[in-house]
């Protein structure tokens, strides 16, 4: 694939696909405290094995339920937390994640102030020891660490391009380099995290794939 023709499809899923998954919850992603833990919790419920749309709407439901730090998480009650979860669909696992979003946000609160910020800067800004301190949450494991640090980006921009192995597979399919910085070079630095989620969505979903090489003459 040509230089050109790779900025083409690249500007195509950006256009049609590029919308961060933090921005479908509802998150309003800034570098403060309140909206990464919300980005934490999604990336939590994203990681399980249910469909990206139902782990959206039971993030929407926490956040509306008054559960949006760690602090109001923690002292919400085990049922609130299902309750919530149920609401926005996620019965599969309801129980047991509730479990961990408690769990999780006393862990935040008591070892980190509940600010993540601080887990970021006892990483020393290294992604990959950002991930492994993630993975010391309960319910957070590599998938889930990805998922975070992936939308994260955006706001910790030292961290781009992080382009993870689901979001090279979208690449993949989609006929782009897969090395990260030459995949990230096609797109504007300030749109790094929407473009690592649409290639997500063109490795989860074939006919995100379909519809990009359409527009581009296949």
């Amino acid at each position: 694939m040509t230089r050109k023709r790779d900025r083409d499809v690249a500007g195509v899923l950006l256009e049609r696909h590029g919308r961060t998954y933090a921005a479908e919850a509802g998150i309003r992603m800034k570098d403060t405290p309140q909206p990464l833990y919300q980005l934490l919790v999604l990336a939590l419920l994203l990681s399980a094995r249910i469909r990206a749309s139902v782990a959206v709407a039971a993030a929407r439901e926490l956040f509306a339920a008054g559960m949006r730090s760690p602090r109001s998480m923690a002292e919400a009650t085990w049922q609130q937390r299902v309750d919530a979860l149920g609401e926005g669909g996620y019965r599969r696992y309801d129980e047991r994640t509730a479990t961990q979003l408690g769990s999780g946000a006393t862990l935040l609160r008591d070892s980190y102030g509940g600010d993540l910020r601080r887990m970021r800067d006892a990483a020393g800004g290294d992604p990959d020891a950002i991930g492994d301190a993630l993975q010391e949450i309960p319910g957070i494991g590599p998938a889930g660490a990805a998922i975070f640090l992936r939308e994260a980006q955006g706001v910790w921009t030292a961290l781009a391009p992080y382009l993870d192995g689901k979001a090279l597979q979208g690449a993949e399919r989609l006929g782009l380099p897969q090395d990260p910085g030459r995949l990230a070079a096609l797109v504007p630095d300030q749109d790094i995290a929407a473009f690592a989620a649409a290639l997500v969505r063109a490795a989860l979903d074939a006919q995100v794939v379909d519809d990009v090489l359409d527009a581009c003459g296949g």
